[in-house]
């Protein structure tokens, strides 16, 4: 795992309101490494929607800095800023959000129609990310042609095409079975290859346990940050994984 940080969080407030100010994140501290696995957890109204926005590059910071690669992003421009969240961020949600009347090849192209890239280099790398997720059979098959697991593989395929240096997930198992939410997890395993850096928020203490790390919030502060050790972590959603199933 590299130690070079990918983002920082310095004594970050996020203040909603004026007459009265409600603080959603209060002095928060948060380095984020290329090649960690971190889960975010904490119950409802602990800030965790606030700190996805802002890891996202989909909010700024009320006060305290916010750095990417050591870039301070309240220095940037709109432009900026979503140009250098569509060069990192790969977003993955608890809704599938994908197109209905596009078969899952095309959905994953969708995330590649603003980078100059012909319609061949779409279409090879929209194939190996679905190959990457095992739905490179099914390239086909439109979302309702697609079961729950598949369509969250697809959403997951879609996100990694773009390469991004962060995949940034937001309760990426709340929608799908037992079954399926431990196959996702098993997933999110074989994609922490030390390239990138992973980071999910949840409230499900399963899928917080399937991380390296632990993060934990309440109140709009973080409370632990927490080294997790041990074997297959994903068994903790009913046993070891042997494959992908549909």
């Amino acid at each position: 795992m590299s130690s070079s940080p990918l983002l920082r969080l310095q004594q970050v407030s996020r203040i909603y309101g004026e007459e009265v100010q409600v603080h959603a994140l209060d002095r928060v501290d948060l380095t984020i490494n290329v090649g960690e696995f971190v889960s975010i957890v904490g119950p409802s109204g602990s800030g965790k929607s606030t700190m996805l926005g802002l890891l996202g590059l989909l909010d700024l910071p009320s006060r305290g800095e916010l750095m990417v690669e050591g870039t301070p992003v309240g220095d940037l421009s709109d432009h900026q800023r979503s140009r250098l969240r569509g060069d990192v961020v790969g977003f993955i949600f608890q809704q599938f959000h994908l197109i209905p009347h596009l078969d899952a090849r095309r959905n994953v192209e969708t995330a590649l129609l603003y980078r100059n890239l012909s319609a061949r280099e779409r279409r090879d790398r929209a194939m190996n990310a679905l190959a990457t997720v095992g739905l490179d059979h099914r390239h086909e098959h439109r979302p309702v042609q697609l079961s729950g697991g598949e369509q969250q593989r697809c959403a997951i395929a879609r996100a990694i095409v773009t390469e991004p240096r962060l995949l940034l997930a937001d309760e990426p198992t709340g929608a799908l079975d037992s079954t399926n939410a431990t196959n996702v997890m098993e997933l999110f395993r074989a994609l922490h290859d030390g390239s990138r850096a992973i980071a999910i928020v949840t409230h499900d203490p399963a899928v917080a346990a399937a991380a390296d790390r632990r993060v934990s919030m309440r109140d709009g502060r973080i409370v632990a940050d927490d080294r997790l050790e041990g074997g297959d972590r994903v068994a903790g959603f009913g046993g070891t994984i042997g494959g992908l199933t549909p």
